[in-house]
């Protein structure tokens, strides 16, 4: 029986695209979109900071020795954050509702630009975003990133969860094999953008 219900956020609750933000720094930088996209596959800080091991600071700093920029701030915030597209609010809705029914969390490779980006939006829309989860598993706070099947089992303890009554909903295979690892339920959410329907039974 399912007691626990076990959220990704991109692709799954906000669309995102990340290329995008790939091609925003590009135009920062005055650069071709391949060159930026090869600079974020190579330079390994981009992974520190997802897992907490950089500050926001620190990353920005980075971003601009990388590019050899002297941006502000907000120039990098704005374009780190170019990637988060669309966040139906029945999307949110719909986790709401299942709060009534089941144990709500949230499980993220993400980082505490987007997290306050996306907690911005929500509140536009009426919500408190990380109210709706009884906690949010982050990457940079849980110090594991996605299909690390360490961050499942931290997840886990952390909640005192059981892996037979949890059930985790993301669309990316991997991480769907990697919580199936560690005997977590899942639903592969494929297409993108599937999630009303494939909560539906809930």
């Amino acid at each position: 029986m399912v007691k626990n219900l076990i959220f990704d956020m991109g692709n799954v609750i906000i669309d995102i695209d990340i290329p995008r933000t790939y091609n925003a720094f590009a135009g920062l930088a005055g650069i071709s979109s391949e060159e930026a996209t090869r600079l974020f596959h190579e330079k390994a800080f981009f992974h520190q900071y997802e897992i907490g091991k950089v500050s926001d600071a620190e990353f920005r700093d980075l971003m601009r020795r990388e590019f050899s920029a002297s941006w502000s701030d907000a120039d990098i915030d704005t374009a780190w954050c170019a990637l988060l597209l669309d966040m139906p609010v029945e999307r949110l809705a719909r986790i709401r509702a299942l709060q009534q029914q089941y144990n709500v969390f949230l499980l993220s490779n993400t980082n505490a630009i987007h997290v306050r980006e996306i907690c911005r939006r929500a509140e536009a829309l009426g919500y408190d975003f990380l109210s709706l989860f009884r906690i949010p598993f982050l990457s940079y706070e849980m110090g594991f990133m996605k299909p690390d099947s360490g961050f499942y089992e931290e997840a886990l303890r952390r909640g005192n969860l059981l892996a037979e009554e949890s059930l985790f909903i993301d669309d990316n295979a991997d991480n769907i094999r990697a919580a199936s690892s560690v005997g977590i339920q899942t639903i592969w959410l494929n297409p993108i953008g599937s999630l009303l329907d494939k909560v539906a039974h809930l």
